[in-house]
């Protein structure tokens, strides 16, 4: 015969051995996916002389973002995050691939980096440190006062002249 302190006991062990694991497991990290999935094989497919933006394209896809300015250039960014709950998450991997093409639009070179590239940024309070001169309420309210039509000032007579 089963005494019942035992079998209240055993439930009681198993109930808080169940809540232990469910805050465990609230504590566990989240991982995220972020930009760009990378392939290391299909990455490592495209091969300077021989392929064009055509075959990155269709190996690749789309690119993450491309160069403004300079040699046309590909860029496939790519971050992994982990984070617990209520907390920033934090960068536990990151890439990018950077291809490049010249003016015909063939592949030059691909180029390589990683988290030792990232820059971490701390803002410093709330404020943007801008070039110019500090203004006070007053002359933000009322700096235009008498500027507006002035010669010399561009604004001009108003619509039509």
């Amino acid at each position: 015969m089963i005494s019942r302190p035992n079998t209240f006991r055993r439930v009681m062990a198993g109930a808080s051995l169940m809540v232990a694991a469910v805050a465990i497991s609230g504590c566990s990290s989240i991982r995220e996916n972020r930009g760009y999935i990378q392939d290391n094989m299909l990455t490592d497919s495209v091969q300077p002389g021989i392929d064009n933006q055509d075959s990155v394209a269709a190996t690749l896809g789309r690119p993450s973002f491309t160069s403004q300015f300079g040699d046309q250039t590909w860029y496939y960014v790519s971050s992994v995050t982990g984070r617990k709950p209520f907390v920033r998450p934090r960068i536990r991997q990151h890439s990018v691939l950077a291809v490049k093409f010249d003016g015909s639009g063939n592949v030059v070179a691909t180029e390589r980096s990683g988290l030792d590239k990232v820059v971490f940024l701390s803002p410093e309070g709330d404020e943007t440190p801008t070039l110019g001169r500090e203004r006070g309420f007053l002359e933000d309210l009322f700096g235009n006062i008498g500027t507006v039509g002035a010669p010399g000032a561009g604004g001009g007579a108003g619509p039509g002249g």
